[in-house]
């Protein structure tokens, strides 16, 4: 082992130069040759690396958007859903209160024809009467429109 570390930590004899020095110029070819084989290499690595990192990101940005837009959707769904529930009891609401409502207007009308029927010329009830049944009409009238505008 002890050889090993020695061949390769140890220094490669020098060429000796020849007549021609055809020797060291290959020898210096070859070495830069080696050089730009290995800059190749490292270049052809980081590019893939960073062509690896862009398809990634765009990989976790298509996941990202469809998660996103699952989550929207199902969101919205829900909001739908509470804001159906919330017209539908408002609606049930205004539905009994005018079917209260419209109850107290037959009744007042009820009394009206009575009293009307019953009224000799001293007495005048019947416009008192007339006033509160307006009242009620127009309040009923409001909750009309209030329905209509819920529709």
């Amino acid at each position: 082992m002890n050889s090993q570390l020695d061949t390769v930590a140890a220094p490669a004899p020098a060429l000796a130069p020849s007549r021609s020095g055809k020797s060291t110029t290959t020898a210096v070819k070859s070495r830069k040759k080696s050089y730009i084989l290995f800059f190749l290499t490292w270049l052809l690595l980081i590019a893939t690396g960073v062509l690896g990192a862009f398809w990634y990101t765009q990989q976790l940005k298509t996941q990202l958007a469809a998660d996103l837009s699952l989550q929207t959707q199902q969101q919205l769904q829900e909001l739908q859903a509470d804001y159906q529930k919330q017209l539908d009891a408002l609606k049930a609401g205004m539905t009994s209160d005018m079917s209260k409502l419209q109850a107290k207007v037959d009744s007042f009308n009820e009394l009206l024809a009575f009293s009307k029927d019953s009224a000799n010329n001293k007495t005048d009830n019947s416009n008192q009467l007339y006033t509160q049944l307006q009242e009620v009409r127009k309040q009923l009238d409001e909750l009309k429109k209030n329905l209509d505008v819920l529709r």
